[in-house]
């Protein structure tokens, strides 16, 4: 089932307590992705979201009152990093995701930052990050590495 989103959306600060509910959307969300190239298993879904969970760089993404997503975005290295970025399915499809990107891009230029993250080899997320100008910097395993610089 889509949920039909109007157009509008709100980040939210994250908080420890909130670690479930997003282990949840992160197995919900990746499954498809994850079973597609034989890596999914709940355990490992929840291990990898626990060890690299940032509450203070976490935003919850709603639409209306739904929590409709979340995505990590803060500093590392040379530039901020977006993880996490996950949308409950129901809220796929309908430009939501494009519109998360699009403010965190405006963030990351304002502030003069590249933008750095990691998508799964075989995840649809690829073509999506491309669409906003990051770039191939390498691959560890089944991940690539993708870079944008700051625009002014």
């Amino acid at each position: 089932m889509t949920i039909k989103w109007a157009g509008a959306f709100t980040f939210h600060p994250a908080s420890p307590s909130d670690l479930e509910t997003l282990v949840a959307l992160r197995i919900t969300a990746l499954r498809e992705s994850l079973e597609r190239v034989g890596r999914f298993t709940p355990e490992r879904a929840r291990a990898r979201f626990i060890e690299s969970f940032r509450p203070e760089h976490t935003r919850l993404i709603r639409v209306g009152g739904a929590l409709a997503g979340c995505v990590a975005f803060g500093p590392r290295g040379p530039g901020w990093e977006i993880e996490h970025f996950y949308l409950d399915p129901a809220f796929q499809g309908a430009g939501l995701g494009g519109a998360v990107m699009a403010a965190l891009l405006a963030e990351a230029d304002a502030a003069g930052r590249e933008v750095r993250l990691t998508v799964l080899r075989d995840s649809d997320a690829n073509r999506f990050y491309a669409r906003f100008g990051f770039t191939e910097l390498g691959r560890e395993g089944v991940d690539i590495l993708y870079r944008r610089p700051a625009r002014a």
